[in-house]
C-alpha cells in the first residue's frame, strides 16, 4: 500500500525536484564566480530598469516582451511572436533547464542591454522571478 501511495506523490512532487535543482544549480554556478547574496528586490529593479537602444533611440525594458504580468503570455516587441508565461506558477516548464536560463540570458541581455549580464544581475533576476 505504502508503494501505491508514494509513486504519485514522487511523480507529483518531480517537476518542482527539477525547478529546484535546475535553478539552484545555476545560482550555485553564479555564486562560484563571486556573485551573491542575491536579492529579488534588485533583480525587479534590474527588471524594469529603461535602457537606451542605440540603434532606435528607444528606451527598453525586459516589461517589452514579457509584459507587466509574468503569468499572462508576453510578445516579442519585434517579431510579434507570443512569449509564454515568465511565472513558474502557471508555466512550471519555466527556470527547469540550466542549459535553456543560459542561452536566454545571453539572448535577452544582449538583445535589451546591448551587453552581456553579470552573474550578480543574473542571479537577482532569478531571485525576482522565482517570485512571480
Amino acid at each position: 500500500m505504502k508503494t501505491v501511495i508514494t509513486i504519485p506523490l514522487i511523480l507529483f512532487c518531480f517537476p518542482a525536484l527539477l525547478y529546484a535543482n535546475a535553478l539552484q544549480e545555476r545560482l550555485s554556478s553564479y555564486q562560484s564566480m563571486g556573485a551573491g547574496p542575491f536579492s529579488a528586490a534588485q533583480g525587479e529593479i534590474l527588471w524594469q530598469q529603461k535602457i537606451r537602444d542605440e540603434k532606435s533611440g528607444k528606451n527598453r525594458t525586459c516589461n517589452d516582451c514579457h509584459g507587466d504580468d509574468l503569468r499572462k503570455p508576453g510578445r516579442h516587441v519585434k517579431t510579434g511572436k507570443t512569449i509564454e508565461p515568465l511565472s513558474v506558477s502557471v508555466n512550471p516548464d519555466r527556470l527547469r533547464d540550466g542549459k535553456k536560463i543560459e542561452k536566454w540570458f545571453k539572448r535577452n541581455c544582449k538583445w535589451t542591454w546591448g551587453r552581456a549580464c553579470t552573474a550578480q544581475e543574473k542571479g537577482d533576476i532569478l531571485q525576482y522571478l522565482q517570485q512571480q
